[in-house]
Formats: structure tokens, C-alpha cells, sequence
């Protein structure tokens, strides 16, 4: 993949107990005397942006997945490795990559209908291939292929022409170069994750990413440039610094990411959403559309429309941008299924785009119980895009800690429908914005509140949802104890490192609606593991499913209990300390219990 999600697989079902695989936030350098605000001006686009378009395209999208036959099951971009191939058999791809159906324009175009603001496209992934023309070496795709066309400068010129930023991705770990080798050689069984250098050609390996990076620069003007494979061996922090200098002063305008190493602008979650965000930094979480980066045509798991959108609120909420990619084929084309998914993102975006765009990520302390929040602040006026994915069946939003009390709501609408004002009153529990009986969109519609001067939140508890139910994740409980703690990255959102027995978590919520509720939750425990949880003066003995390991989650329904009363109600999960075993848990659920459903 990408950022080798098969060497990340692998890590990840080798970790030792509840050790949290988050990539490390890198601080930003203060390399070229930047201030503040010189920083400022410079992520100023990027920050606006909120969206844009990955796009992995290489000599593996003409091999779509398969080999002499056989497919691979590991991602498309990583069938080079993964299937074992020989630099040389793998190059003969070259002779028949010829994308006649490429078309520079419809690519920009379809990100553009998409909502998208910038396009980071391979220049060079991890096979070594180059994707456009380099002096550097022959083995490009002008130089190498019968097509001999370059399809970085198309991309760059159709971008400027429809005002995207373009942008590129370059690899630092490459399995072709005579300058890198794999680190574990097996002659008969070449694989080549992760390579380390040859023995004194460093020097010459630098030399020549730096030949194609400054051709990139000079030649192709890109915005960012978006590192990789920089988990190859003999790579340092100094080496990643170092190289940051160096672009930076061919391009002070130049943005880059972290995975150069030891520098960068922003941070890069891959394939997941920091739970929490992350505070303090830009960030930018990238992922597939279906399993894969580079095509696969074998793939057809494709994530809904539903699922990317809500991708994109979620991380806009949280302050950070969606990359999302597309695998084209070796012909040229992006798959139908990408575009129309691009194209239903776009339709929702000419609606809802101004809640995106340009904004902050939300004032509230947690998770709202309907959706999500975006914000702006401009002078003394504020602004609250309230992201509904759960429309209130009784018309009543409630914006949970939302007071109203130093600052008064100037207006409030749908932004489907700005000229028809909605009402809004201050209770005890927070304000409630009447809406319409219908949502104006099934995915999500967006509510708008402005302010005169800044809104005023207070802590909430967490509340029922719509539909009755009751989320209790792992990032809101509370933790008591001397190992417990909350850890993120990966697949990892969960209460962790519970080897102590003592240790316990609970969580407080509000029910309006009192009843009978099933108890779920999602544990991932390698080993057999006895629970407590208590709510409402009931306790229920649970097992935890054991799942093989600390990173492979798995629901389990845990029993029954009956709130029946309203109000705030504590949920507490204590270790059964006779033989207890360390388990992650990631969520604890209520769900009504249907009337005449059983319980």
C-alpha cells in the first residue's frame, strides 16, 4: 500500500500488550527563520482546503492485482513485493503500459465536480518507477513505456488551468534502485520490505532523489510534496531534516509532509480517524475507497457514499483534511465506481460545502450525539455548522451544552434552505433548535447558528441518541487506576494496558427515555477475560470474546439491564481480578430493547 500497510499488518499483529501504533506527532521545524504567521500564510490554502484527490498510478495498475496468472493478496500497489517479483521481470510491465484512455483534464475535472481542492498523484511509489520525465534514469514512463507521454505535466497543467493545486507523492524506500537492497536478502524468495542501502551508496542514492525531486520542483511546480517509505532502513531524522531544508529552499512556499522524517508540516493517520483529532497540529488522514491504493481489479469492496461523506464531516470536525484515493487502471481510467461516488461527494458539497471548507474543528468537548460540528470565527461573529446525521424524529434538536447565555444566536437555518428561519431556545441541558419533520438530506444536513461574539459551551454528559440508544466510547470514559489508559493510532481507539486488576472505567449519561436496554460492547482480548459492569444497581458477570489479539476487535452482547428512571445514570466495567486477563475495550453500547423482542 501506500505507507506499506502490509509491513504495518504484519507489525500489527506482532505488537507486545496494548502498544499504541499511532504515527508520532512531529513538531513543526523552524528551519529558514519561519515565524508564526509566515507559517501561517504558508499552510493558509491547505487549511481552507479540507479535501482533495490521491491518486495511485503506476506500472502495478497495468499488473491490476494479478501475476502470471495468480492474484495477489496483498494491495495493488505492493504486488511487486508481495508476489515475489524480480526487479527485472517486474520492469518487463513498462513494454505494455500504454494508457491510451488517459485524459489529464477528466481526472481534474472529476476532482473538481468532486469538491476537491488539490491532487497529489505518484511521481514514484515504492517500485521505483517514475511517472514522469526524469534525467535521472531511464525507467520512466516517457523513457520506458510506448506511450512516452508525461503525465505529471499534463496533470499540472490541466490543474492550473481548472485552479486545483497539484501536488505529488514521492517514495524515499525504492525496491529498483541499484542503491537499495532488501534487508533480509532471499535469492530464491526476493522480497524487498523494507530495503536498507547498499554498503556506501547512500551518498549516490541521495544524490539522485535529489536530481528528481528538484526536477520536480523546477519543472512541475507541485504545492506539497507527500513523503513515503521512509520506515526503509539506514533512514534518519537527520536525513529526513536535512532533506526538508534542501526543498524548502528550492521552493519556500513548499509544503511537505511528515513521512520525510524527522520534519514536516503535517501528520499523516492513514486509513483511520484520530478519535480525538490532533490538537495542536495540521493533519490529514488519507484513504482508499475500497481496500486498495494502486487498482486491483478484483476489488469491488467499496465504502458508500454515506461512509465518505460522513468520513469528511467527521475529520473537518476534528480540524483535519481527507485525502481520499483513486486507483485508475492501466488504460487511464478512473474507475466508474470512484467517480460515481466522487460525483454524488460533489452534489452534497454544492450544498454543504460552506460547512467544510475553510473551517475549524468543533468547540464541543465530545461527541455529539446526532452528528458532528464545524465552526467559524470572523471578528466577533461565530459560527456553528451543526452536522445532523441523525435527524431528531420530534423536531427538537438538542445541541448538547450550547447555554446561550453571554452571547446571543443571531440567526439560525437550514444551509439547504437559508431564508427559512428556525427557532431556538435555551433549557437546562443546552439549546434546542426546532427543525423540520424531514432531514433535508438522508446523509447529512447541516444546521447553522450564528453568534454575536463566541458561543458559550459548557460540559455536557453524554446523552441518548435519537433512537434511544446509548454510545459509550472508550475516548469519553473516565479511567481510575494505575495502568488504564486511553490509546489511539491504527486500529487502536480503546481503553488499554489494563493489566492491573484494580484498574476500572466508567462513563456518565443522561437517559430521557428510560427502558430495558441490551448491553453490547467491542472488546479484542487474546486471551480469556471476566468482567463486572454495573449500571442502574444491576450487575452483569461478562466474558470478553477472545479474538487472538490485542488489535482484532469483536462485538459481543453481554446481557440485559433496565433503567427505570430518567436521569443521569453511571455505567462502571470493574476486572474480575481471579485470573483476569488484560483486554482493549473499545466501546460500551445500550440499545432499547424492542417491546415484545425478548429481555
Amino acid at each position: 500500500m501506500l505507507a506499506g500497510s502490509n509491513m504495518k499488518n504484519r507489525i500489527l499483529l506482532t505488537l507486545a500488550a496494548f502498544t499504541c501504533c499511532s504515527f508520532p506527532a512531529v513538531p513543526a521545524p523552524t528551519h529558514l527563520d519561519e515565524t508564526p504567521a509566515q507559517r501561517d500564510a504558508r499552510m493558509a490554502w491547505w487549511r481552507q482546503a479540507r479535501f482533495g484527490m490521491f491518486i495511485h498510478w503506476g506500472l502495478y495498475s497495468e499488473a491490476a492485482g494479478y501475476w502470471q496468472g495468480q492474484p495477489t493478496r496483498g494491495a495493488g500497489e505492493w504486488i511487486m513485493n508481495d508476489m515475489r517479483i524480480p526487479r527485472s521481470q517486474y520492469a518487463t510491465l513498462a513494454s505494455h503500459f500504454d494508457p491510451v484512455k488517459f485524459n489529464a483534464d477528466d481526472w481534474v475535472r472529476t476532482a473538481k465536480a468532486a469538491g476537491m481542492k488539490y491532487l497529489v498523484i505518484t511521481s514514484k511509489h515504492h517500485d521505483g518507477f517514475c511517472m514522469f520525465h526524469t534525467r535521472a534514469t531511464p525507467y520512466n514512463v516517457v523513457d520506458g513505456t510506448p506511450w512516452r507521454k508525461d503525465p505529471l505535466l499534463a496533470l499540472s497543467k490541466a490543474c492550473r488551468r481548472q485552479g486545483v493545486k497539484f501536488c505529488v507523492y514521492y517514495s524515499i524506500m525504492d525496491w529498483h534502485s541499484p542503491d537499495q537492497e532488501p534487508a533480509d536478502p532471499d535469492p530464491a524468495h526476493p522480497t524487498y520490505n523494507p530495503t536498507r542501502f547498499v554498503p556506501g551508496k547512500k551518498r549516490d542514492y541521495i544524490r539522485y532523489m535529489k536530481t528528481e525531486l528538484k526536477e520536480l520542483i523546477t519543472q512541475y511546480h507541485p504545492a506539497v510534496l507527500w513523503f513515503d517509505g521512509q520506515w526503509m532502513n539506514g533512514w534518519t531524522d537527520e536525513d529526513g531534516r536535512a532533506l526538508y531544508r534542501y526543498l524548502r529552499s528550492l521552493d519556500p512556499a513548499l509544503i511537505v509532509n511528515n513521512r520525510v522524517k524527522g520534519a514536516g508540516d503535517y501528520e499523516t493517520p492513514e486509513q483511520h480517524i484520530p478519535p480525538q483529532g490532533l490538537p495542536g497540529h495540521d493533519w490529514e488522514t488519507c484513504m482508499t475507497m475500497n481496500d486498495t491504493w494502486g487498482y486491483k481489479k478484483e476489488d469491488h469492496h467499496w465504502k458508500s457514499t454515506q461512509t465518505l461523506i460522513r468520513n469528511l464531516v467527521d475529520i473537518a470536525s476534528k480540524g483535519g483534511n481527507y485525502l481520499l484515493n483513486v486507483g485508475p487502471t492501466g488504460e487511464g481510467l478512473i474507475p466508474e465506481a470512484s467517480v460515481e461516488r466522487l460525483r454524488e461527494i460533489g452534489k452534497w458539497l454544492k450544498v454543504n460545502g460552506s460547512a467544510i471548507y475553510g473551517t475549524t474543528a468543533s468547540p464541543f468537548t465530545r461527541q455529539l450525539p446526532w452528528g458532528r460540528c464545524t465552526m467559524k470565527v470572523s471578528g466577533d461573529a461565530t459560527t456553528l455548522y451543526l452536522h445532523v446525521f441523525e435527524w431528531p424524529p420530534d423536531g427538537r434538536l438538542l445541541v448538547p451544552g450550547l447555554m446561550n447565555m453571554k452571547s446571543k444566536i443571531t440567526s439560525a437555518y437550514l444551509l439547504a434552505d437559508p431564508l427559512h428561519a428556525l427557532g431556538t431556545e435555551t433549557t437546562a441541558d443546552g439549546t434546542v433548535v426546532s427543525v423540520p419533520a424531514s432531514a433535508p438530506d438522508k446523509i447529512s444536513s447541516t444546521v447553522v447558528l450564528k453568534f454575536k461574539g463566541a458561543s458559550e459551551i459548557v460540559a455536557a454528559p453524554i446523552l441518548q441518541k435519537p433512537d434511544g440508544s446509548v454510545l459509550l466510547p472508550a475516548s469519553e470514559a473516565r479511567l481510575h487506576g494505575s495502568t488504564l489508559q486511553y490509546e489511539s493510532g491504527g486500529p487502536l481507539d480503546d481503553i488499554g494496558y489494563w493489566t492491573n486488576p484494580e484498574d476500572w472505567a466508567d462513563w456518565e449519561f443522561k437517559v430521557e427515555r428510560p427502558g430495558k436496554f441490551t448491553v453490547s460492547a467491542v472488546i479484542a482480548a487474546p486471551a480469556p477475560a471476566s468482567f463486572e459492569l454495573s449500571a442502574a444497581g444491576q450487575t452483569l458477570r461478562c466474558a470478553a470474546p477472545v479474538t487472538g489479539s490485542y488489535v482484532t476487535f469483536k462485538p459481543v452482547e453481554l446481557g440485559v439491564i433496565e433503567i427505570s428512571v430518567a436521569g443521569r445514570v453511571t455505567l462502571a466495567v470493574h476486572p474480575v481480578k481471579a485470573g483476569w486477563q488484560p483486554m482493549n475495550l473499545k466501546a460500551v453500547k445500550l440499545t432499547p430493547v424492542v417491546a415484545g423482542g425478548g429481555g
